[in-house]
């Protein structure tokens, strides 16, 4: 039985990027309302800028929270903040396939997993913990569906 969790690191260094964007925010806004230091113009591109990074991150954590765990010829898929859970027996997954990224001397691996269903889940080694357990896993009991990899 395999299960894949996100990393609480990620999570945690995520976090903390969040709470900076805040603060930034909030000094921002503190400086137009008391002392009008720049010009309006330049409120409001850099508050509307940092919001639109902050609700990025924002919907990034929260589609990444999810558990996968693997075993016993199924594949179960919960997504805690939509308060699903989604049973796949292997044989319903339609394909799968690993991305294979190098960048600055590291390796950026994902793994996409497609169902008959038309959903799909992805898995990277970055932001979850047991990847290379799915990724044999997937080799031992979906062989077949797999797509070769690829290498960018």
């Amino acid at each position: 039985m395999v299960i894949i969790k996100p990393k609480i690191s990620t999570y945690i260094s995520l976090g903390l990027i969040l709470i900076v964007l805040l603060g930034g925010l909030i000094l921002l806004l503190r400086d137009f309302a008391y002392k009008g230091s720049f010009g309006l113009w330049f409120y409001l591109v850099s508050c509307s800028l940092i919001t639109l990074v902050i609700l990025m991150l924002l919907v990034k954590m929260m589609a990444g929270w999810r558990f996968i765990t693997a075993g016993k010829d199924q594949i179960i898929v919960k997504l805690p903040l939509k308060g699903m859970t989604k049973s796949y027996p292997v044989n319903e997954i339609m394909l799968w396939e690993e991305e294979i990224i190098l960048a600055n001397k590291k390796e950026f691996k994902q793994v996409t997993i497609a169902f008959t269903d038309k959903n799909s889940i992805s898995v990277s080694n970055h932001e979850h913990e047991s990847y290379t357990d799915l990724v044999n896993y997937l080799k031992k009991k979906a062989a077949k569906q797999m797509i070769k990899s690829k290498k960018a």
